[in-house]
């Protein structure tokens, strides 16, 4: 496709576009241009992109595209990519594909011989590692951790020998569970927890996973999207420990709980009886 310019006209075929994680104004010139010149839009709420569209006087047609109508879905808009169609393929917010099932609908498209190109632009995962102070060079989109413990704990130690940062996102009600989880799969690595990127209150806190957990654990559930990085195992820790040590993990919940509530904290992640934790606990917080 020839370099982006105001009368450029489309080919047929199949466009990703990138849209918008929070902030309307992140939508590109060219997303833009894209999105009012397809014949048809796939798209995973209509509600959603309805409202992008109607903030830059775009409208056009529009069809569900998910992971429970994939199958039924799929067909229908290879039909019209057949017919000559020019077909757009976004997301709720942020790129496509990225944790999503649009890569099923990509990979259709090539196999068919229909022209396929995408259009960058904001993603979650990316800008939270931007933002995390995590090492970089190699990390590992993991998608979303699974709702319950012992599936979420086996699901971080999958991950014990990988030497990489992770990146997922997570619900907010779930946050303090899944921290928990990873401080007592992966150890005391360090973290970050990224919330409502690109909105009025975005914010960034960096901890290690015991003092994140902690803090999370102590109130309620924060609000808005969550990108959570992890970095990787410390230099010569081949992952070997599968479990964070007690005494680390109390003295970073005491920074933000209660001793009572600490030691109950902690004994639900250890080994370590919560009577032994509060005796430690108050002699920890002792002359404070």
């Amino acid at each position: 496709m020839a370099e982006f310019g105001s009368q450029q006209i489309l080919k047929p075929g199949l466009y990703v576009v990138a849209t918008p994680i929070g902030n309307l104004g992140d939508l590109s010139p060219r997303a833009k241009h894209v999105l009012g010149q397809v014949d048809l839009i796939a798209c995973e709420d209509t509600r959603v992109t309805a409202k992008l569209l109607t903030a830059n006087l775009i409208k056009k047609p529009l069809v569900p595209y998910h992971e429970h109508n994939g199958p039924v879905a799929r067909p229908k808009i290879m039909a019209r990519l057949a017919e000559g169609a020019k077909v757009a393929l976004v997301s709720d917010a942020g790129t496509p594909l990225i944790s999503d099932p649009g890569f099923k609908l990509v990979a259709e498209a090539q196999d068919a011989g229909h022209y396929v190109s995408a259009v960058p632009g904001p993603c979650a995962a990316i800008m939270a590692l931007s933002l995390a102070g995590m090492p970089t060079d190699r990390f590992l989109f993991m998608g979303f951790p699974p709702n319950k413990t012992k599936a979420r704990q086996d699901w971080f130690r999958a991950e014990l020998r990988t030497k990489a940062s992770l990146v997922f996102y997570e619900s907010a009600k779930r946050v303090a569970d899944c921290l928990a989880d990873a401080a007592s799969v992966l150890g005391d690595r360090q973290g970050a927890v990224c919330r409502e990127l690109t909105k009025r209150y975005e914010e960034v806190r960096r901890d290690n996973l015991g003092g994140l957990a902690a803090f999370y654990g102590a109130g309620e559930a924060p609000k808005g999207e969550i990108v959570v990085v992890i970095g990787p195992p410390p230099h010569g820790d081949e992952g070997d420990s599968t479990a964070l040590d007690a005494e680390t993990l109390l003295k970073a919940a005491l920074k933000h709980m209660s001793v009572k509530s600490a030691a109950a904290f902690v004994a639900e992640l250890t080994d370590v009886p919560k009577k032994v934790l509060y005796s430690r606990a108050l002699e920890l917080t002792k002359g404070d």
